[in-house]
């Protein structure tokens, strides 16, 4: 295909957003954890300033937006995080990666309206190295605050704060495998769970330390086909909104339902 027949990307204005937020069934009032791609819709005027206006016109002053701000280059590189470097660099990595500050430190991979939310007027961040989300509203404080490290996903976790606010997922041209809700129903199904032993580096009183800390290792590996197999049963419709599909929901009963869903396919 040369560049000249490439087909054109759709124009997005924040009207448009507004409109499929409101036909996905967005509701005013509500806390959502959104992920997004930006980039999945085409040529969004205004870019990721534009989507989180939309959202917090949607949600309103009583409502809040929560979105993953990750930064899990601060584990430790025999992970994986840092494939493309060599295997002979990790121990200056393990010493002088920077300590995670909830204040300073970018997200990784997280998309360009993410990282934007992070640096929003009022914005709140977990305090967790490596696998901090973000909030903007009136439950940001509640949702960010004691991000246990080893409890990354789980009860009392943001996310499991958010169940227990009946919170809604939102789902910007992103697929199941980045929908982060269903870690905790992988905390909550009843399977072998495999351990993790994890290390990042922290700020304590002003100075850098590298701490360990045991969770659960979570997997993704089944999140599409558990999320395709949610949509068939539930009838769930995306909407479409320039080149991208919106997906939105109540989180209790998707994690509840999760948590069977998996419990019946992992041992």
């Amino acid at each position: 295909m040369t560049e000249t027949s490439k087909k054109p990307r759709a124009l997005v204005l924040r009207e448009d957003l507004v409109r499929g937020l409101r036909e996905a069934g967005l509701e005013e009032g509500r806390a959502v954890f959104a992920h997004a791609s930006l980039k999945k819709f085409g040529f969004v005027m205004g870019g990721a300033e534009t989507v989180i206006r939309a959202i917090l016109e949607v949600i309103g002053s009583e409502g809040t937006l929560m979105m993953p701000s990750q930064t899990w280059k601060n584990l430790d590189p025999s992970t994986g995080v840092h494939w493309e470097e060599p295997e002979a660099w990790w121990p200056v990595i393990r010493e002088n990666w920077p300590a995670y500050d909830p204040a300073v430190t970018p997200s990784v991979g997280m998309g360009a309206v993410a990282e934007a939310l992070r640096t929003w007027p009022g914005a709140r961040r977990s305090s967790h190295p490596a696998r901090s989300v973000c909030a903007v509203g009136r439950h940001a404080g509640y949702l960010t605050e004691r991000h246990d490290l080893s409890d990354i996903f789980g009860e009392d976790s943001p996310v499991g704060r958010l169940y227990g606010l009946n919170g809604q997922v939102l789902l910007l041209g992103v697929g199941y495998d980045k929908n982060t809700s269903i870690h905790l129903a992988e905390y909550r199904a009843q399977w072998k769970k495999p351990l993790s032993t994890e290390w990042s580096a922290v700020l304590e009183n002003g100075v850098r330390r590298r701490v360990s800390y045991e969770t659960i290792a979570v997997d993704d590996s089944d999140f599409v086909d558990l999320g395709a197999a949610w949509e068939s049963e539930r009838g769930i419709k995306p909407v479409r909104v320039g080149d991208a599909e919106i997906r939105c929901f109540d989180q209790r009963p998707f994690v509840d339902w999760s948590v069977k869903w998996l419990e019946n396919r992992r041992k």
